[in-house]
């Protein structure tokens, strides 16, 4: 009975330390975009007609997805967006399930930043 306490008590200490994250794409700041990790999950196609400064692609739909993130620190916060927000989402849950403690969904994605321009 203890052993089962003790894997609750451990199962819900890390649930609360890795908590999901989003924000606006509208509302990031270029300060911000220089300070973290930015990725843009789309398709190598959509990255190459255009998208923001700094950022990295690494396309969600590779079968080398989570290779692509071996040499990133855990602890590094990453932004991430795509065209509207699906894939992000997606992306961002599986960088959480491989152990990522910051990671933040840019809402609206790539096309809600153009409108916005």
């Amino acid at each position: 009975m203890k052993f089962f306490l003790v894997l609750f008590s451990m199962l819900i200490l890390n649930v609360s330390c890795a908590q999901m994250s989003s924000k606006p794409i509208t509302e990031v700041s270029q300060n911000e975009i220089n300070s973290v990790i930015l990725v843009d999950v789309r398709t190598p196609a959509e990255y190459a007609s255009g998208h923001l400064d700094n950022a990295e692609n690494i396309n969600w739909f590779d079968e080398n997805f989570d290779k692509r993130f071996e040499a990133i620190n855990k602890n590094e916060t990453i932004y991430l967006y795509c065209k509207k927000g699906g894939r992000s989402l997606k992306a961002q849950q599986r960088l959480m399930s491989l152990g990522f403690t910051q990671v933040v969904n840019l809402e609206g994605g790539y096309d809600a930043y153009l409108e916005n321009q």
